[in-house]
């Protein structure tokens, strides 16, 4: 089972903020607008609440399961959550450098590509057509496919979704057996033998979806911006900003498949009150 949120872990900028209350974490919070990257995310999650209901209970959850998708993935809930494990994970001695560079017009330009990338890929014809639009780039041996490809390597995008996917489905299918769903009466090592032999196809997925995603959004950029965004993904700065949005979002997003598991097994022998 794909759990999407994992796809979050790239580099969203924004303006340059002032500093706020809560130090220089919250500063960058600020500047990347954390709170508009959860609110893709949880778009994404209410759309995956469908999908869970169509595979595992058709037309069994209906409102009430809508409901309950709706609270585990509370807006204001899970921005307070992404914010405090973010404040935790990133070094405060690299803020200076990260809201430098996203007060770069370069910057600046890069977090409406990203962010409205985002946005629009929660339609799912978009979506489709952002991967017409990468085959078709690898078909023409565009020199843009071994940037983008570079971009996705040297930030460790693939390795570290298919990691946080994992985890996520791990937590989801022990939400599953907590929640004592039928069919679901595994061990601590059947449920990760389980997921192991998801990593192949977790790893397809996503670099399948991400490429898409990183041509859509970065079409617009000429090749030498392209090149100075990447050389900042790997910089102590970028790798320390992405190393504490993957670390904030797996542990927040884990708790969330961890909930979704124990309310899917409510219903999995049939309609829950």
């Amino acid at each position: 089972m794909l759990i999407r949120a994992a796809l979050a872990f790239l580099l969203l900028l924004a303006p340059v903020a002032r500093a706020q209350p809560g130090g220089a974490a919250d500063a960058v919070a600020v500047a990347i607008r954390l709170p508009e990257v959860v609110e893709v995310l949880r778009q994404e999650g209410l759309d995956y609440g469908r999908t869970l209901e169509a595979q595992l209970f058709p037309g069994q959850g209906g409102a009430t399961w809508a409901a309950r998708v709706a609270t585990i993935y509370d807006a204001p809930r899970l921005q307070a959550a992404v914010l405090a494990a973010f404040r935790k994970a990133l070094p405060p001695a690299e803020a200076p450098a990260i809201l430098a560079f996203v007060g770069s017009p370069l910057g600046r330009r890069v977090v409406g590509l990203e962010l409205s990338a985002r946005q629009a890929m929660l339609a799912p014809d978009v979506t489709e057509m952002a991967r017409q639009t990468w085959a078709a780039m690898q078909e023409a041996d565009d020199p843009r496919v071994a940037a983008l490809r570079g971009f996705a390597e040297d930030n460790g995008l693939i390795e570290v979704n298919v990691a946080n996917t994992l985890n996520a489905n791990l937590a989801f299918y022990r939400g599953l057996v907590e929640g004592h769903a039928k069919g679901f009466d595994l061990t601590g090592a059947q449920i990760e033998r389980e997921v192991a032999g998801q990593a192949g196809a977790v790893r397809s997925e996503i670099a399948d979806w991400l490429f898409a995603y990183l041509a859509l959004a970065y079409e617009p950029l000429s090749d030498a911006d392209l090149a100075a965004y990447a050389a900042f993904g790997r910089s102590p700065a970028g790798r320390a900003l992405n190393a504490a949005l993957a670390e904030a979002f797996d542990g927040v997003f884990d708790r969330v498949s961890h909930d979704l598991g124990r309310e899917a097994a409510r219903y999995l022998a049939g309609p829950a009150l």
